[in-house]
């Protein structure tokens, strides 16, 4: 087992990174101060995860809260239904939330810790590769609108976050792809050398190499880690973390919560990322090639949905997080390995990078 530390001061937390931690009683025992625990977890993962967190909290007062699986879901009346389960079960405030699940289960279950008898213990035990090296680390929790992703929620730091890389055998491979796109961010925005792991690691990544996946895992969390404890609540340089994000949202609510999923949308807006940080001089097109070419080895889209417009685009863009006194802020690429946000760049290159012509970039390219 390896483990990382989110630095904080008095909300610091560990993660845990191992294989068969769900089993491991003495972690959650560590993490947990009362004797109730909610876990909530959904449809899906519940037949494969459930019974096993359920043996690890032997001798805890334990309520399983099932929820339906999907982005369509996460939404206020999912959210109610948690409040539901923990107030017909009448937890207190002593009372821990575990989130069993990917990113979805992950927001919902952190979002109601953080508003239940305003604010209780929670731990992520995330079980998808995305949930694992993103959304479970740094305290972001929430659920969507039909205008906006993301757009409702708080920041609220988990006790303690248990990676347990065996879940991955049981992630369908569209899955396993979407968390690689989350990965791969963090080589192009903070680390250039864990791109050229990457490069050399991806068809072992894809083929569940325990070893390939715990370094994978470990050295993402730790790039999160370093951001998160410079940034806690986005004030800065924690919006590096959505390099392709403002492009994916965008995708992800125009074409229906679910339709896409968040890392395959993320793969899309990276690319359009790229192309602008390239269209403004700052990359080489053999720079943004090699990019593509990685998230395409990664088995992720990246070619942006054909029927949306520049216009689809500019206004579910508009309802955004990094917008700030109506100016849209970017996250781009200075060079491999170093992002920046910046509302600093001519509107005509924007147009064009919303208008370019993908398919026929990705085809020369052989992608």
């Amino acid at each position: 087992m390896q483990t990382l530390k989110v630095d904080l001061g008095e909300r610091s937390y560990p993660i845990f990174i191992g294989d068969h931690l769900l089993a491991r009683q003495d972690l959650f025992a560590g993490l947990i101060r009362g004797r109730q625990v909610a876990i909530v977890t959904n449809e899906t993962v519940a037949p494969l995860y459930l019974s096993q967190l359920q043996g690890a909290l032997e001798g805890y007062a334990v309520t399983s809260i099932v929820l339906p699986d999907g982005e369509a879901f996460k939404n206020w009346q999912t959210l109610q239904t948690i409040f539901d389960g923990l107030l017909e079960s009448r937890h207190d405030r002593r009372t821990t939330l575990i989130a069993l699940g990917g990113g979805v289960i992950g927001d919902m279950a952190g979002f109601a810790a953080a508003c239940y008898q305003r604010g209780v213990d929670f731990i992520q035990v995330p079980t998808t590769l995305l949930s694992q090296v993103d959304s479970s680390v740094g305290g972001k929790t929430g659920i969507n609108h039909p205008l906006g992703k993301n757009m409702i929620g708080a920041f609220y730091q988990p006790r303690g976050v248990i990676i347990d890389t065996a879940t991955l055998a049981t992630l369908p491979a569209r899955e396993l792809s979407a968390g690689l796109a989350e990965v791969i961010k963090y080589g192009l925005i903070c680390d250039a050398p864990f791109l050229d792991w990457l490069e050399q690691r991806i068809g072992d990544l894809r083929a569940l190499d325990s070893v390939a996946l715990t370094e994978a895992i470990h050295r993402s969390c730790a790039a999160k880690a370093r951001v998160v404890g410079a940034d806690e609540t986005e004030q800065g340089i924690r919006a590096i973390l959505n390099l392709g994000h403002t492009f994916g949202h965008a995708i992800e609510t125009h074409q229906g919560y679910g339709a896409w999923l968040h890392g395959e949308a993320v793969a899309a807006g990276t690319v359009m990322a790229l192309e602008m940080s390239r269209r403004l001089g700052w990359i080489e097109t053999a720079e943004r090639d090699r990019a593509i070419r990685l998230l395409a080895a990664a088995g992720l889209p990246v070619v942006p949905p054909q029927d949306m417009t520049a216009a689809d685009f500019l206004r579910h863009m508009a309802v955004d997080k990094k917008v700030e006194n109506g100016q849209l802020r970017l996250v781009l690429l200075k060079e491999l390995g170093q992002a920046l946000v910046t509302a600093d760049f001519p509107r005509e290159v924007l147009d064009e990078t919303l208008t370019a012509d993908y398919q026929a970039i990705v085809k020369e390219l052989g992608a």
